[in-house]
């Protein structure tokens, strides 16, 4: 019996008192030049077909019950049905009826008595063009790790065939674990509260440092924002059942030659978009608030170990909360904000590490997700006001047993407190803007897309190079 790590069991509570926990990415693919008309037809076949054994990660799911004491264990099923897991789904009305499709399988809770994943297959698109849309609840792995684990489903390989799917087990030479024996289900919950009580002085340490270095950031350096320090606005209210997503991507070449002008990172510059966005999309509802919205951005600390597909931590990241600058009018302004206070996000993570700084970070995240679901809560402030993340994805062109991935998008967590969360991946030469929300709060998040350019253009015009 191995116990959910704190993080992870605070996911499921959060997931049985509010909303879905789930995270998910859309593929889009262009079949390759000698398939036919019963090609998609024949992808899934082959799926429901398969008997290779599963990514362990995908076979295990949290539960918690009166054998577990009320305390949150994964268990594993080793006997997976892959067609309760893969779905066949056709749109008829293009990319516009995708989206609305998403929209919906995102608002779908995962099924808790078993692995937490479900995969789409979805045709009709224009020229033969499919899609995938897989979902994985954020306790199984974090958005790199995921990423990470479609990736290497994925090859550069145009003429490669006979591939196996996202969810099979690829590591070299795996047979199947042993079930555990008795002694260690019994001592692993205690080795692992033993390894949690040795390394409490440092964690508290970090704690306490990290909140004293936050006050002073916030009152001197201004890169970071205290507890409450958001300004409330609509997306910090209670979600309706219903989703809605939207995305498209840019030239990563347009965000280079203002990374390289303004002396910043990318990720700075596609932070500073989605900012300006934002930004534009209140104030046209006349809903800007006068102090600076705050992002919840989360800051990786996972190594290549860690990263292998063995690591039994699924989710390895700290936490920042990032003024956006939206109470600025100039673009420049809240670029280098973004930038002086992600530059000293990084370095702070790093030396605190992701535990030490996400209980830091527990009194935002409390005032953010708790508040909502109290009654009569005034609407003054909160903690952040959305999630705004950054996923590294494959830098050339990918295939698929011998379908092109023309297009690659981020679908991430929405819940009462967060009703709006972005979610970046970059992937050949284009960095893809993944926009989710409750459907009662952003009920036009296409009109996000035409914003992101907009303020993608200010800065280019601001420092004068060329869109």
């Amino acid at each position: 019996m191995m116990p959910l790590d704190p993080l992870a069991a605070a996911m499921m509570t959060a997931e049985v008192v509010s909303n879905p926990m789930h995270e998910g990415v859309v593929l889009i693919l262009a079949p390759p030049a000698e398939a036919g008309p019963g090609y998609v037809d024949g992808l899934y076949r082959e799926a429901l077909a398969g008997n290779g054994s599963l990514d362990p990660r995908l076979r295990r799911y949290p539960h918690r019950g009166v054998d577990t004491g009320g305390l949150w264990v994964w268990r594993a099923d080793d006997a997976v049905d892959i067609s309760r897991h893969m779905v066949r789904r056709t749109v008829s009305g293009g990319r516009d009826e995708l989206w609305r499709l998403i929209g919906e399988l995102d608002g779908e809770r995962l099924d808790r008595s078993g692995p937490m994943w479900m995969s789409y297959l979805i045709d009709g698109l224009p020229g033969g063009r499919f899609a995938f849309y897989i979902k994985v609840h954020h306790t199984v792995v974090d958005g790199v790790a995921g990423f990470q684990m479609l990736a290497g489903a994925l090859t550069a390989d145009p003429h490669r065939r006979s591939m196996p799917h996202f969810f099979a087990d690829r590591r070299p030479g795996s047979p199947p674990r042993p079930a555990p024996g008795l002694l260690p289900r019994v001592t692993a919950p205690i080795r692992s509260l033993a390894g949690t009580a040795a390394s409490g002085a440092g964690l508290i340490g970090g704690v306490v440092g990290g909140e004293l270095r936050a006050v002073f950031d916030s009152l001197v350096e201004h890169t970071t924002v205290l507890p409450l320090g958001a300004p409330y606005t609509r997306f910090n209210g209670r979600l309706g059942p219903q989703r809605a997503v939207s995305a498209a991507n840019w030239s990563r070449d347009r965000v280079r030659a203002v990374q390289r002008a303004a002396g910043v990172s990318g990720n700075d510059v596609v932070t500073a978009m989605v900012a300006g966005a934002v930004r534009l999309w209140l104030c046209d509802r006349g809903e800007l608030p006068g102090l600076s919205l705050v992002a919840a951005c989360p800051i990786t600390v996972r190594d290549h170990e860690s990263a292998a597909a063995d690591d039994p931590h699924g989710n390895r990241f700290g936490l920042w909360a990032c003024p956006l600058g939206t109470d600025v009018e100039d673009p420049l302004a809240r670029l280098a904000l973004i930038n002086r206070s992600m530059t000293e996000g990084k370095r702070w993570v790093a030396r605190r590490g992701a535990a030490a700084s996400l209980l830091t970070a527990a009194g935002s995240i409390a005032a953010t997700v708790v508040l909502p679901l109290l009654p009569f809560t005034q609407k003054l402030r909160t903690g952040f006001n959305l999630p705004i993340s950054h996923v590294p994805g494959p830098e050339c062109d990918m295939y698929w047993n011998g379908a092109h991935v023309e297009e690659m998008y981020p679908v991430s967590t929405v819940f009462d407190g967060l009703a709006l969360n972005v979610t970046t991946c970059s992937y050949a030469g284009r960095i893809g803007f993944g926009y989710a929300a409750g459907r009662d709060v952003v009920p036009d998040i296409e009109a996000l897309i035409p914003m992101t350019e907009r303020s993608l253009s200010e800065l280019e015009s601001a420092l004068g190079v060329g869109a």
